[in-house]
């Protein structure tokens, strides 16, 4: 019967604690699917991790079919998430923590020692073979705590993709509405230019003063420097979309609608939104799971603070003179200096920073909740009085004119001073529209990516024609 050796015995308990603790893989979507599925059901859209060339041609197909035609809102983010760089950059922590995962789930590597020595007539050879069995009793627990760690870069990654969409939301609303700014400058600048022509030939046929003269080329000037910024305005608003849709070359050349879409007729009411942005919010639910990690990792420095490091070793030596000796070692840090108590502070110090962060971003997210609501509530109003009340009695005024001078009730002066008062209120209905969008979309992010659901079905469809009051409408009295 052969002799049962305490080491061997050793390296058995080893053995069942390690299948006990079980053997963690890697997953087959590399913990993706929590960003895929967010995208889907708070976006609409399809997020992709990009690895390998077969990935890549298919988002650059996707993407050629969606810069085939003017690009709307939907477009811009869907493009975003394809494309953009830093995003995918992001995805790297999921690779990351999932190897820190599978780390923590697998068994430390063993050492071995070999040393022989000659003295005189004996010959010694020893051999040791040495485990850390402290690592091999805390892996289920190390484990877990990774486990948490892993969901919670999951939520982050997924939070970093609705903040990219987000990103492009605003910044293809600013793009539009800098374009629309624009064009509509250069019909301002046209008309202006016009009447400053007219201006001068009046003056020149004495039935102008030169103060109105001048009047009509000071407008004119500031028409032309006008026109000059906003185009600037627009094409550092187009870059910006360029940059969050990560395009370039070719790509770069898409085309924007002509405006942006019209205010819906109703705004839906909101209630409780407060509620529903802690329960979908991405960031406070990763914060919860980073305090649950330290809580387990406390529990842990406690457990240890003793015993910084435990090895268990088999040795197998030879001597000339004795042969062959077997048996184990153990290796335990006695705490005579350091009896773990700052391991300890150092683990409370850092849970009661997590607890007191989840505190403040929940604090902090109920406040953007209230803010952007208020944004949202006030532009909407704004621009609706623009649609409903400014534009229509601007425009009104702009065909009583028009048809009084066609009369010849009407001076070319009273047309050309009309024609001015106009273009503050177009830019003004302009800007409103741009401001309530703007806000839909932080509303959307402070909320978790998307609007209640009873909101968004009971949200009217928004058009892409233009509404029956145009505010470009009023520059065809200018040029007439």
């Amino acid at each position: 019967m052969r002799p049962s050796y305490p080491g061997g015995r050793i390296i058995a308990a080893a053995s069942i604690l390690v299948l006990l603790a079980g053997c963690t893989t890697f997953s087959k979507d590399g913990g993706f699917n929590t960003v895929s599925t967010t995208a889907s059901e708070r976006l609409g859209k399809d997020a992709v991790l990009v690895n390998t060339d077969q990935d890549r041609d298919a988002v650059a197909k996707r993407t050629d079919e969606l810069l085939s035609k003017p690009l709307d809102m939907g477009d811009a983010v869907q493009i975003a998430l394809l494309n953009n760089r830093g995003l995918q950059a992001s995805y790297g922590e999921l690779g990351i923590s999932e190897a820190d995962l599978v780390q923590a789930g697998r068994l430390p590597n063993p050492s071995f020692t070999f040393s022989r020595t000659h003295g005189g007539n004996d010959l010694s050879i020893n051999r040791t073979f040495m485990l850390g069995l402290l690592n091999v009793l805390t892996m289920p627990l190390a484990t877990r705590i990774e486990s948490w760690r892993f969901e919670q870069t999951k939520l982050l990654a997924a939070d970093a993709m609705l903040k990219v969409a987000a990103d492009a939301r605003r910044a293809y609303i600013n793009a539009v509405a800098s374009e629309q700014a624009a064009t509509y400058a250069a019909q301002v600048k046209d008309s202006a230019e016009a009447g400053a022509e007219l201006a001068l030939r009046m003056q020149q046929a004495g039935n102008f003063s030169k103060l109105d003269y001048a009047r009509e080329q000071a407008f004119y000037a500031d028409a032309v420097a006008q026109l000059a910024k906003t185009r600037q305005q627009s094409v550092a608003a187009r870059e910006k979309l360029t940059r969050t849709m990560g395009l370039w070359g070719a790509a770069t050349q898409y085309k924007l609608p002509d405006r942006l879409p019209d205010l819906p007729k109703t705004r839906p009411e909101l209630n409780d939104l407060e509620s529903f942005a802690m329960q979908n919010r991405l960031d406070i639910q990763a914060a919860k799971l980073q305090t649950q990690s330290v809580a387990s990792s406390l529990g842990l420095s406690k457990a240890t603070r003793f015993i910084n490091a435990l090895d268990v070793g088999y040795q197998n030596n030879f001597t000339t003179s004795d042969g062959h000796e077997q048996g184990y070692e153990i290796s335990v840090e006695i705490p005579i200096f350091n009896w773990g108590g700052s391991k300890v502070a150092r683990a409370e110090a850092i849970y009661m920073q997590s607890v007191n962060r989840v505190a403040e971003t929940a604090i902090n997210a109920r406040s953007e909740v209230r803010e952007s609501y208020s944004a949202y509530v006030t532009d909407y109003d704004v621009a609706k009085h623009y649609r409903d009340e400014v534009v229509p009695i601007r425009k009104t005024i702009s065909d009583e004119l028009l048809l009084r001078y066609n009369g010849m009730l009407a001076s070319v002066f009273e047309l050309l001073a009309d024609s001015r008062d106009q273009v503050g209120a177009v830019n003004g209905y302009i800007d409103a529209l741009k401001d309530y969008w703007l806000a839909e979309s932080d509303l959307q992010q402070a909320l978790g990516g998307r609007l209640p659901p009873l909101a968004i079905a009971s949200a009217p469809s928004v058009p892409t024609t233009q509404p029956t009051t145009q505010p470009a409408s009023s520059t065809d009295s200018e040029g007439k």
